[in-house]
């Protein structure tokens, strides 16, 4: 095992792929010769060529579906776009072309691309560059989309897309760059049945992680919000004795349903965080799966915990004010032992 950071883990993971396979090629704007905005693309020019590392002009839907039609005639294009925000300009191109060509030429032709972004908000970029599509993408039929919130999910779950025949978009959160954290030397380790990294490193799409087991309530984040899950759990049980189970979703389409309703077939309690707003997001999609399928286990309400439902702000007094924090994310889990009637270990602070 090695400790990488996220950036790295992403750098690596696209050279080792590149590499491995001749028809793995990138393209977006300034990846080339000023190797990237976030420095993901490092070098990679150097090694493989303008032929494979393409710097693209200012112009989203031209050089996606420039992508999209590269892989239908046998590439596995790799297409960096700034920043989510302006994967609107090419909406048109993902949502009508790439997620609906398999089936309109009737599995004639296929697009295996990978679309990866980064996107959220913490950064002081203001209300248009500090958004989170993932309901927006996760919605459509024929994509599939994922969003890892650790360096070993983000190595995995980009060799998975990469090597898939179906167009994957790949969300990567903008304060998740610089967290560290193992990941798999090549050839570590054995597959698992949760989709964990194998052999080869990669996590299978459509599997959620169970990062930490627990019995007392359900936690349920993806992306950044799993990492402060993860935190909040840790902290309550070490200072009151709760025991959380903490899933990340990681894989909004495919959605691991099974995963979601039976750990809270188990726990019987169930708190959804997510650094979307809060309404029709990917938090009330996991809110439905669990109601329909684990409703008769529920001692309390599911509760959500979500961004405030305003453009963010510019001023970082106010954006931190509305992005979903761990001080109310405690108060929340809280709020449901207490209409459970849940006996605290210790007392509660």
């Amino acid at each position: 095992m090695a400790v990488v950071t996220y950036r790295q883990a992403l750098h690596d993971t696209l050279a080792e792929e590149m590499r491995r396979d001749s028809s793995v090629v990138l393209m977006g704007e300034e990846i080339g010769q000023f190797e990237g905005s976030y420095k993901i693309t490092a070098g990679l020019l150097k090694e493989f060529g303008a032929e494979r590392v393409i710097d693209t002009p200012i112009a989203e839907e031209g050089f996606v579906g420039a992508a999209i039609g590269a892989a239908m005639l046998g590439l596995r294009p790799v297409v960096e776009i700034m920043t989510v925000n302006f994967s609107l300009l090419a909406l048109d191109q993902i949502v009508n072309g790439a997620a609906k060509i398999h089936y309109m030429f009737g599995g004639q032709a296929r697009v295996p691309m990978v679309l990866r972004t980064p996107e959220g908000g913490g950064q002081q970029l203001a209300a248009t560059h500090s958004q989170n599509f993932s309901s927006w993408y996760a919605y459509i039929p024929g994509l599939k989309v994922v969003a890892p919130a650790t360096p070993a999910d983000a190595r995995g779950l980009l060799k998975s897309a990469i090597r898939d025949d179906d167009p994957v978009i790949f969300l990567e959160n903008l304060a998740l760059y610089n967290t560290k954290g193992e990941v798999p030397s090549r050839g570590d380790g054995a597959a698992s049945a949760d989709g964990a990294a194998g052999a080869d490193d990669t996590v299978q799409i459509g599997t959620a992680a169970i990062m930490k087991p627990g019995s007392d309530l359900t936690l349920i984040g993806y992306s950044r919000m799993s990492v402060v899950a993860l935190e909040v759990a840790r902290r309550l049980e070490q200072e009151q004795g709760i025991s959380i189970e903490v899933i990340d979703v990681r894989s909004l389409r495919p959605l691991d349903r099974p995963t979601l309703i039976e750990s809270v077939k188990k726990t019987s309690r169930c708190v959804v965080i997510e650094e979307d707003w809060y309404s029709y997001g990917v938090g009330a999609e996991l809110v439905a799966t669990i109601q329909e399928g684990a409703f008769d286990y529920l001692d309390a309400p599911i509760r959500r915990v979500a961004q405030a439902e305003v453009p963010l702000p510019y001023a970082k007094v106010m954006e931190q004010a509305a992005l979903p924090k761990a001080p109310s994310l405690i108060e929340t889990i809280k709020t449901t032992l207490d209409a459970s009637g849940y006996r605290y270990r210790r007392t509660p602070a």
